[in-house]
């Protein structure tokens, strides 16, 4: 295996505006197809350990043993997690110049660059 099996590992958060304006159908498409681009050059380069897009409904526990359950993420959040991106990278440069990369960017997304702990 390459050098990269034991580089670190960095999840790229890909964090979705809540208000404002919403790409056009047209904007989606070139965003998406931009992604993929973007995607594949992650994939190429051998960096990409798991990818995936997260829905926008799901639950928040809270409390001893999870005894609070309401519904997440809010509504009064600026932003949430859409999806996330799991990468090996020699550093955490090496990360930012990778997900300075997504197409996102150039229509309000916010990508969160983070070390995973061993």
């Amino acid at each position: 295996m390459s050098s990269q099996s034991s580089a670190s590992l960095y999840i790229l958060l890909l964090r979705q505006p809540t208000k404002g304006p919403h790409p056009t159908a047209a904007q989606m498409r070139q965003i998406m197809e931009r992604f993929g681009v973007w995607m594949e050059d992650i994939r190429t380069q051998g960096l990409l350990v798991s990818s995936h897009g997260l829905k926008n409904k799901g639950k928040v526990l809270r409390g001893p043993r999870g005894a609070t359950i309401s519904d997440g993420p809010y509504a009064e959040t600026k932003e949430i997690v859409g999806g996330y991106i799991l990468i090996k990278a020699g550093s955490m440069a090496r990360a930012l110049r990778v997900a300075r990369g997504c197409p996102g960017l150039d229509y309000r997304l916010a990508v969160e660059v983070r070390p995973v702990k061993h």
